[in-house]
């Protein structure tokens, strides 16, 4: 029965082959810059929308009159995603302008690389100025977390409020008084600002490391499915907590490294290298479970080398996330205990479904080899798609 829901969770984690680790957020800004009206600016992926990167690649790059009729479709689903109140009514944002990000072929078509695209409206607000909130229905069409923004530059106010996965609705903030008084309602909307960006020094370092704790965590679980593959395959070379410990510590140093040596600027290489090594890597430390079942230096070796690509992964993977100049350093390790503490989560639900049986006669050549097999082939798979790929754009 445990080896049945084993072969099922890796199907499973193979048929989320096509999407590696995608770091994303949703940013909305909102500014109380003219009398009686907000400009609001949406930053999001729209791939979410789209449904697949081709298909944003293809917007991106098409014909502006085209661009437009593909946003007229889909700008109704981001304002029913996010929906911002007065009190108890709703406001109607007026599409003012967008932006496409600063992205090359390569990164437009990778599924492992958030794409932002930057949507400003104008709305007005009622006579009976209200406090302000912003909603997220159940089933909303982005990414989490969303990064919720006030500012109200004649007042000097800049307030930032987070919705994690699961939190549907901001506090109210409660403007009249802060923001300037309509004269009259403009007759016509002006554009919003397209320069204002979410700034993550706003936050106090305590909630920024629990943020980045968070995001760390999601990375692994559920979105980082080549990183869980990994771990499933340190685990399958033989369940003694000596093992596992040996290769998760070495695994974590050699990742740290690369993270923060990737995310200062020091040394990066590109997803066409580092995406399908880490397919390889899967692949190649689960094939060392059936051939060579030994944990010694030369092991330890190989995950260390490999733990120097994933890092490289995650700091790909942070590209489009804004970290705090402030406290950068909290920040960084907050996401990197977030990502070691998804892989022991995934070691303990492997030992809760497995682990019982690791001292039967019949555990390494029905469990452990099997497993190993599968984590293969699925890291070949992977590596053959990601190498098509990277050699076709």
């Amino acid at each position: 029965m445990r080896r049945s829901v084993l072969m099922a969770s890796l199907g499973l984690l193979a048929a989320a082959a096509a999407r590696a680790h995608t770091m994303n957020m949703t940013q909305v800004l909102v500014s109380f810059d003219q009398p009686g009206t907000i400009a609001i600016k949406i930053d999001v992926d729209l791939t979410v929308m789209l449904g697949a990167p081709d298909l944003y690649y293809e917007f991106a790059t098409d014909a502006p009159a085209r661009q437009r009729a593909t946003l007229d479709r889909l700008i109704p689903r981001v304002l029913d995603s996010l929906q911002l109140y007065s009190g108890d009514t709703r406001l109607v944002p007026v599409f003012q302008g967008f932006t496409l990000p600063e992205a090359s072929k390569a990164d437009l078509l990778d599924a492992s690389m958030s794409k932002l695209t930057s949507l400003r409206f104008l709305a007005v607000l009622p006579a009976g100025r209200q406090p302000l909130r912003l909603q997220v229905p159940v089933g909303a069409e982005i990414d989490y977390p969303v990064a919720y923004t006030i500012q109200i530059p004649s007042a000097r106010v800049s307030l930032t409020r987070w919705l994690e996965a699961g939190m549907h609705e901001s506090d109210p903030f409660a403007w009249a008084g802060k923001a300037p008084r309509a004269g009259a309602t403009p007759a016509a909307a002006k554009e919003a600002p397209a320069g204002q960006r979410f700034d993550v020094d706003t936050m106090p370092w305590q909630r920024q490391l629990a943020l980045y704790l968070r995001l760390g965590f999601r990375h692994i679980i559920p979105e980082g499915t080549d990183h869980i593959l990994f771990v499933l395959g340190l685990f399958f070379l033989g369940i003694t907590w000596r093992k596992l410990i040996a290769q998760t510590t070495v695994f974590t140093v050699a990742h740290a490294t690369t993270l923060f040596l990737s995310t200062y600027g020091i040394f990066r290489l590109p997803s066409r290298i580092v995406e399908p090594a880490i397919a390889l890597s899967i692949a190649f430390i689960a094939i060392e479970n059936v051939v060579s079942p030994r944990l010694g230096p030369g092991r330890l070796a190989v995950v260390f080398g490999f733990g120097l690509v994933h890092g490289l992964g995650f700091a790909s993977s942070l590209s489009d996330i804004p970290f705090p100049k402030h406290d950068f350093i909290v920040a960084l390790l907050g996401f990197n205990f977030g990502v070691d503490w998804g892989q022991l989560f995934v070691i303990g639900l492997a030992f809760l479904a497995v682990g019982w049986f690791r001292n039967r006669p019949w555990f390494h050549s029905r469990v452990e080899v099997p497993g190993s097999l599968a984590i293969a082939a699925i890291g070949l798979f992977w590596a053959g798609q990601r190498i098509y790929f990277y050699s076709h754009i």
